[in-house]
């Protein structure tokens, strides 16, 4: 599943792309309205197909950020009226719409001039959203398992979906929410690999980066969380911080089907020291795996205590 870095690259790829331009129409696979016309929440959720479309469909896209694993669309609706409108307008509070996208377990966005040049076959066959852009390009939704979703939200159910996520682990308040967090009575007899991974405690850190954290930090997974000490929680967040910002630098992790906005894969698995190895990176000794919270977990006994 896509983390931080993965998320954050597409968001870098998108903006020099679509920044401004306008949503012209939104057409959608006939997986995704087969899906809605038998009941289910295929991709778009929460809103019929005709309706997403209708308020999506001329809006200009003013922004594009990215928050934990989300991707987060400010669209900002075009309207068209006199000068006399347009001066009773510029007095009003304009809404925003925000488009909130999750990429699922193997989502991807392309920017192309038609489905036919989106460069990996799978990819090409497993569209499912095409957002028709003002300069004659698609911003092209992709998902082979279709775990991926898009939600409309007003300025209030976004206020509301944004406070349950924790502060960004890169701004200055995130290792004290963490730490705060860990204490709850909710977490504090949970494995401290489960509690890491829950983005209302600390934001974008999935199952590989967490073990990659854990690792850094000489830190077992299994450790319920209340017998670690202040300073190891804060040694453990420093590591969490250490990591996403290495898988950013390397362009994500591409484990199976992760690609960026160019169909370019990242190069972040080329430095695990854990997940996913047979031996220890560090110290060559065979890495014990175990399911925490049904997620496989990949740690070293020698390098972790």
């Amino acid at each position: 599943m896509p983390e931080l870095p993965e998320v954050e690259h597409v968001v870098r790829g998108l903006r020099p792309h679509v920044l401004n331009k306008a949503i012209i129409n939104v057409a959608f696979s006939e997986a995704v309205k087969r899906g809605k016309a038998q009941g289910k929440e295929t991709i778009i959720k929460q809103i019929e197909l005709d309706d997403f479309n209708t308020i999506v469909r001329n809006t200009v896209i003013k922004s594009i950020d990215r928050r934990s694993k989300y991707i987060i669309f400010e669209l900002m609706k075009q309207r068209s009226c006199s000068i006399e409108q347009e001066q009773v307008l510029e007095q009003e509070q304009t809404s925003k719409i925000y488009l909130v996208g999750h990429l699922g377990m193997a989502g991807a966005f392309f920017v192309k001039s038609s489905i036919e040049e989106i460069p990996i076959p799978n990819y090409k066959k497993h569209w499912h959203v095409q957002f028709e852009l003002s300069d004659g390009q698609k911003m092209i939704y992709s998902d082979i398992r279709r775990f991926g979703e898009f939600k409309i939200l007003d300025e209030a159910a976004f206020a509301n979906f944004n406070q349950t996520i924790a502060p960004e682990p890169f701004e200055n308040n995130a290792m004290a929410h963490f730490i705060q967090q860990s204490k709850l009575k909710k977490y504090m007899n949970k494995p401290i690999k489960q509690v890491i991974m829950d983005h209302s405690v600390i934001s974008g850190c999935g199952n590989i980066y967490a073990c990659e954290a854990l690792h850094l930090a000489g830190i077992l997974p299994t450790h319920i969380t209340h017998t670690l000490s202040t300073q190891k929680k804060k040694k453990l967040f420093s590591a969490i911080v250490e990591v996403l910002n290495k898988g950013i630098e390397f362009g994500g992790s591409s484990i199976s089907d992760y690609r960026n906005v160019e169909g370019e894969s990242g190069n972040m698995q080329s430095k695990f020291n854990v997940y996913g190895l047979k031996q220890c990176n560090v110290c060559q000794n065979d890495i014990t795996t175990q399911v925490i919270a049904t997620r496989n977990t990949h740690y070293c006994e020698k390098c972790q205590k």
